[in-house]
């Protein structure tokens, strides 16, 4: 697999479209500080770490509207493993006026745009989240 985190997000967003009660995904820690990000955003439920065996995987709970749509509607790779982007803490803007979230890898670990700009942290933008 050439881009994990890539594939992490879609697998959250897929799950939630075909109305899935949970996803689960191989395990690792750059996977679990995203996902620790997103259930803190309120875009994911509880997300726990298990094995099977060998395998590590997460298992995080998807959350639903009132009228059974997924909350997490959208999301956009945006630094690829072919074309990595970075932005200081000057330029982060936040993203779609606050109904949607950027997550970011800085040097104090994952965290959203908002926790990056207040913490004046810039960094790798991994990708949008709406």
């Amino acid at each position: 697999m050439t881009d994990p985190i890539g594939d992490f997000i879609i697998r959250i967003k897929n799950a939630g479209n075909n109305n899935k009660e949970n996803v689960s995904v191989p395990f690792s820690k750059m996977k679990l500080a995203i996902a620790e990000v997103l259930s803190d955003k309120g875009y994911l439920g509880v997300v726990t770490k298990k094995s099977k065996g060998d395998a590590k995987f997460l298992e995080a709970v998807l959350l639903y509207t009132a009228d059974g749509k997924p909350i997490l509607s959208g999301v956009k790779r945006i630094s690829k493993p072919s074309r990595r982007l970075y932005q200081n803490s000057k330029s982060i803007k936040i993203f779609r006026k606050g109904f949607g979230m950027s997550v970011f890898s800085t040097p104090k670990g994952i965290m959203s745009d908002v926790d990056a700009k207040k913490n004046n942290l810039g960094g790798e933008i991994l990708f949008n989240i709406w």
